[in-house]
């Protein structure tokens, strides 16, 4: 058993899944790979079906697990920035095997992704 914030873990993968678990934390996470940085509303926007209730709270749990940086744009109007944190960019081999591999799988099933992409925006 592996012991890390007053929380036990079973095997190095059950850490990593404690950081990046659920439905999701990934998907923001490879949004931000792909797209650098994003405000609040597009990380919104491309993430249908997630409340703004748990896109906050995601989003403030990414961030004290220091895997997501937020700036602040301006005050009035209350604007920010997210990005992925140098910790968070460790992750980059992980987004590209997951994307790459859904990629293929639809392509085997009769979906072109990366040649139709447009449609699902």
């Amino acid at each position: 058993m592996i012991t890390l914030n007053d929380k036990t873990y079973t095997c190095p993968v059950d850490v990593t899944l404690g950081f990046i678990g659920g439905k999701w934390k990934l998907l923001i996470l490879s949004h931000l790979h792909w797209q650098e940085q994003s405000s609040y509303t597009k990380l919104k926007e491309n993430l249908p079906g997630i409340s703004e209730k748990m896109l906050s709270q995601q989003l403030k749990e990414l961030e004290r697990d220091l895997l997501v940086t937020k700036t602040v744009l301006s005050k009035k109007p209350y604007r920010v920035s997210y990005s992925l944190s140098a910790e968070g960019k460790s992750l980059a081999p992980l987004y590209e095997f997951a994307s790459s591999w859904g990629v293929r799988y639809l392509k085997q099933h009769g979906i072109d992704y990366v040649q139709d992409q447009h449609l699902y925006k």
